[in-house]
């Protein structure tokens, strides 16, 4: 079984959070996005994994792959 290291902003009370993936809690609470944005980007990057933006609704609105794409685009 592979360890899912994604890393999701999420909304969150008093701000914008870093989550990883079935984690109930947060790496990090920012008080803007971008800033939560940011270091998720880092955290990603050093993992190779994935980076998932919600929105204030909480779906996803953009996803970033770092790393070994499982599934890169043919072309």
């Amino acid at each position: 079984m592979t360890k899912n290291r994604n890393q999701h902003i999420v909304p969150a009370k008093g701000g914008w959070a870093v989550k990883r993936a079935r984690s109930p809690k947060a790496t990090r609470v920012f008080s803007t996005q971008q800033e939560a944005i940011e270091r998720g980007r880092e955290i990603a990057r050093n993992q190779g994994s994935e980076l998932l933006i919600h929105g204030r609704d909480g779906r996803i609105r953009e996803k970033n792959t770092y790393g070994r794409d499982q599934y890169p685009p043919k072309g």
